[in-house]
């Protein structure tokens, strides 16, 4: 039983660092999206663009023709 209580606290402790080391990356990201809104950048197109780098180029082009679809049907096309 105490291997066992050994081994919960090394994993409670373990997800407890790893915790803190996301934070401080998501307050990293935080202080970088700041400074490019402080530098004229629009922060949620940088989001977005983010967002879109992450897609396989062939998800990216489907989601861009539903999107573009979607905008033909509302008239939101010249």
């Amino acid at each position: 039983m105490n291997d066992h209580n050994g081994q919960l606290r090394s994993i409670v402790e373990r997800i407890e660092n790893v915790n803190e080391q996301i934070k401080g990356l998501t307050d990293d990201r935080g202080d970088i999206f700041a400074e490019a809104k402080g530098n004229g950048f629009d922060v949620k197109a940088l989001r977005t663009i983010i967002r879109l780098r992450a897609m396989s180029p062939d998800d990216r082009a489907a989601q861009e023709a539903i999107l573009d679809t979607y905008k033909q049907a509302l008239g939101m096309l010249a």
